[in-house]
């Protein structure tokens, strides 16, 4: 894992100016949607909150992208995606909590005041996230244009810790064959993954 995961290629994040580019937001919601979806169970939304989470960022990104686009110090893409997903999450917690909870509603005033904030955290978590929906988008792809055993190579080895040797012989492969097939694979995610990314 890189320490430092690169931006979002800058093409994409051009096209999705776009509403009418379904290639481009088909591509941003692959990744996007499981990495915001994850983080946000991850910090207590459920499953059905998470899921209305993605469409209120969704909806925002679409809406505010044109002047963020604009902004000569807008910084870096995900780091303003991750503003965005925070301030609808707190923005759908304070929708729930404007009904009226207990008396007068101070149970709902006690529940907010007892979100932590946890910001630097959650960069840290929705990095990670991105760059795991970013090998699972690529690996997907791979997936489908390589046999069983090509993918089983790269699959055990690499994914599941087993050695070349064990491999092989569970494969019935020759030990060398194994090393090409699994290098092939991670070549070509790595091929995607850059595709993906915008390498600065």
């Amino acid at each position: 894992m890189q320490s430092s995961p690169p931006e979002t290629r800058a093409s994409l994040i051009l096209r999705l100016k776009n509403a009418d580019d379904v290639a481009a937001w088909s591509d941003f919601v692959a990744i996007y949607a499981p990495v915001i979806f994850r983080v946000a169970c991850r910090h207590g939304l459920q499953v059905a909150d998470a899921e209305n989470l993605i469409q209120e960022v969704l909806l925002s990104i679409s809406r505010a992208l044109p002047q963020w686009l604009q902004r000569e110090d807008r910084g870096s893409f995900r780091a303003w995606l991750l503003k965005i997903a925070r301030n609808e999450a707190v923005d759908m917690l304070t929708r729930r909590a404007t009904r009226p909870l207990g008396k007068d509603g101070l149970e709902a005033e006690r529940l907010l005041a007892e979100i932590p904030d946890h910001r630097g955290d959650l960069s840290v978590q929705f990095d990670l996230e991105y760059e795991q929906a970013v090998f699972q988008w690529a690996a997907a792809q791979v997936r489908e244009s390589v046999s069983d055993t090509t993918w089983q190579s790269f699959w055990l080895t690499h994914v599941e810790g087993l050695s070349v040797d064990r491999v092989a012989q569970q494969l019935n492969m020759r030990t060398g064959t194994v090393y090409v097939a699994r290098g092939r694979v991670m070549n070509r995610i790595q091929e995607l993954v850059n595709q993906f990314e915008d390498k600065q």
